[in-house]
């Protein structure tokens, strides 16, 4: 095993054990708050499907890069090939549009409510499940472009034919129908992308205003303390920078791997190892917004349980 085969699958391998443990405190977090029967936020079933997306994205492509790193090049046949990238394309779709939808949603919290959107607080939690419904269809659909043109290694299609993308192949195909295929895949992309920078921009906006508004009240406080809303907004727009700068960059490597007929291994392995650096590095944001919710928790099941606590004594 070459020595960038072995750091490739070092990187992979620690990448996607910290993706899976951030994931998966973050969902015991949330079903400690559910069994311990704290009210639940309009946003905390949006970030459970954020989560469920980051899992699917990196115990598809990360497990399976990291076994192909390590040397393992044929442990995947025809349909598991194409499994592995429908599901990986389908976890990546999900994880944009649900941080969309979660940019969205604090837009319309934090907004005042005489404003137009904070006309929608009242109405908006009511049509959280059917906007979820709508982040996970249209990525299962358009992806399933990719269960006709990825192939396993062994596969009986011809050699000349295939392009290698490390531990599966792909079918080599026009260039016009490739062009179409990757216009069709970029637009729900481009629309949640787009959304997400509005959302950010108008909480930037609308937290500057709120600033202005109540400096005089801290202006003798020496340390004044932010409001949850202001954390949980600041940490939205760390979530939706990130992304949309990986975003970005995993598109232009997407374009290089996409229109060459033999695309470089390392250009694969950076692209993957690009594509498994949001689905790790969100959970791990997500926490710094959520960290004082147990404590809220507790509080309210003090309150609850104090008065039988008063008439035993």
């Amino acid at each position: 095993m070459a020595s960038r085969d072995l750091a490739v699958g070092v990187v992979c391998l620690s990448q996607t054990v910290v993706g899976l443990m951030g994931n998966f405190s973050l969902l015991y977090h949330y079903l400690f708050l559910y069994f311990t029967g704290c009210r639940p936020r309009s946003t905390d079933l949006i970030v459970e499907h954020l989560i469920i997306a980051n899992f699917l994205s990196l115990l598809s492509r990360g497990v399976s890069q990291t076994m192909e790193a390590f040397g393992l090049t044929l442990f995947l046949n025809d349909i598991g090939c194409k499994l592995v990238f429908y599901v990986h394309r389908v976890g990546r779709g999900v994880s944009i549009s649900t941080t969309c939808l979660l940019s969205v949603f604090q837009v319309i919290t934090i907004s005042p409510r005489n404003s137009r959107w904070g006309e929608l607080k009242e109405k908006a939690p009511r049509y959280t499940g059917f906007a979820i419904f709508l982040c996970w269809v249209p990525y299962m659909l358009v992806n399933i472009i990719f269960l006709m043109y990825i192939t396993g290694k062994w596969s009986s299609t011809n050699s000349t034919m295939k392009k290698d993308l490390g531990y599966c192949s792909g079918v080599k195909q026009n260039k016009i129908i490739l062009s179409l295929h990757a216009a069709l895949l970029s637009i729900p992309d481009m629309f949640c992308v787009g959304l997400m920078l509005w959302a950010s921009n108008s909480m930037v906006c609308i937290l500057f205003r709120h600033k202005q508004q109540v400096q005089h009240i801290h202006k003798n406080d020496l340390s004044p303390r932010s409001s949850p809303e202001s954390r949980a907004t600041h940490s939205i727009l760390v979530l939706v920078s990130m992304f949309v700068s990986s975003y970005i960059l995993s598109c232009f490597l997407q374009v290089c791997i996409g229109l060459s007929d033999n695309p470089n291994i390392l250009l694969v392995n950076i692209s993957a190892l690009l594509n498994a650096y949001f689905p790790t590095a969100c959970p791990f944001i997500l926490m710094s917004r959520v960290s004082r919710e147990p404590r809220l928790c507790f509080a309210w099941i003090k309150i609850t349980k104090s008065p039988k606590l008063i008439i035993n004594m």
